[in-house]
């Protein structure tokens, strides 16, 4: 019996044009032997569009862009556009069958943050990936710094700032962040991936720029220190007991760790990767132990891609771990587990395999007291 691939993508969120690209990718690399697939497209507003289900390979990723209950999808044979159904995200539960799992191909909030993950957890589906706790820490780069912290895991230099705060005291957090970093830093809002919204600042004034640019994300946001380094990046799989891929390096332009943006990850296809990097075996083998430290304190499941930056002098810094790391031909995690052994079209299958795993896992505990 073939498994019901139940696939979420778009969403309400400033990535998503990065889902909707992935959600290209996986579907385009199912095997539609082994899988059907469900399609149900999330407008940026926030409405739920299911489409037909897809039994032909599709031809770009704007045949997944459903609109006005109508797609752009083509019928391979006709070239008709075919027609997508308004649904209640609740009527999920009527594409349910005996074995059916949501692959949740959703980046940045209103998807990567624990929402849908608490969703589907209500609707008890089981679904890839992170859960609740791990989905929403890792997003909020602020709460995901105190886990690494608490398992004293090296990172660079780095303060938050609150919106309410920077619109009364502009003059003053400026130079208290002079006093604590030096420039060049980076900009992030604290709950986004994809680089979406991050800047580079050299100045008081760029500071003050990048600031304001990125409160238009989100209301809280971290400033970090700009570090010369190498920008290393390690994939890891499974439930309790993860692994690591091998590493790999995305290539800089300058001597700092390479500001690799929104642009050059998805759009410009001209980032040099080297995979697997050179890396000295020990200090590999504490990056790989750093990583499993950070996946199991955020409780992860699944995939998580963690993102180190490594000195001159070989210190290990780690930047951030993506709990729905971005699956376009251009990615990172597919690319690592290629060149460790697992093929795209496997690896969906695995993580398929780990969501069916976990789901049963959960299954098994107690609801109620005994009498």
């Amino acid at each position: 019996m073939k498994t019901k691939l139940i696939v979420l993508y778009g969403g309400k969120s400033a990535e998503h044009e990065v889902s909707l690209q992935t959600a290209f990718s996986v579907i385009g690399a199912v095997q539609l032997d082994k899988f059907e697939i469900q399609p149900i497209y999330i407008t940026n507003e926030g409405e739920w569009i299911s489409g037909p289900a897809l039994t032909e390979p599709i031809r770009f990723a704007e045949q997944l862009r459903f609109l006005d209950g109508e797609t752009t999808h083509l019928s391979q044979t006709e070239g008709e556009p075919s027609h997508g159904e308004w649904i209640n995200p609740g009527e999920i539960l009527g594409y349910k069958t005996e074995d059916t799992v949501v692959f949740p191909l959703l980046h940045g909030p209103n998807g990567e943050d624990g929402t849908i993950q608490g969703f589907l957890e209500v609707l008890q589906l089981p679904y890839v990936g992170n859960g609740v706790l791990s989905s929403a820490a890792a997003m909020d780069k602020i709460i995901m710094k105190k886990v690494f912290a608490d398992a004293a895991i090296p990172q660079v230099p780095a303060v938050s700032l609150r919106l309410v705060d920077w619109q009364k005291h502009q003059s003053e957090m400026l130079s208290d962040i002079e006093e604590v970093l030096q420039y060049p830093v980076f900009v992030k809002p604290a709950n986004l991936g994809s680089s979406v919204g991050i800047t580079k600042a050299t100045s008081k004034e760029a500071l003050a720029a990048s600031i304001n640019e990125a409160f238009q994300f989100d209301r809280r946001i971290v400033i970090e220190q700009g570090v010369v380094a190498r920008e290393i990046e390690i994939a890891v799989l499974g439930n309790d007991t993860p692994v690591c891929s091998v590493p790999g390096e995305i290539l800089p332009e300058d001597g700092l760790a390479p500001f690799y943006d929104y642009k050059t990850k998805y759009t410009d296809n001209k980032t040099e990767l080297a995979i697997p990097a050179k890396i000295d075996p020990a200090v590999l083998e504490q990056m790989k132990e750093y990583a499993i430290q950070a996946y199991l304190g955020l409780d992860a499941a699944g995939l998580v891609r963690a993102d180190f930056f490594l000195t001159q002098d070989n210190q290990i810094l780690l930047n951030e771990v993506n709990t729905m790391p971005g699956f376009t031909p251009y990615s990172m995690y597919p690319l690592l587990w290629n060149e460790s052994g697992i093929p795209y079209a496997a690896l969906i299958e695995r993580l398929v395999e780990l969501a069916k795993e976990r789901f049963a896992a959960k299954s098994t505990l107690k609801h109620t007291l005994a009498e």
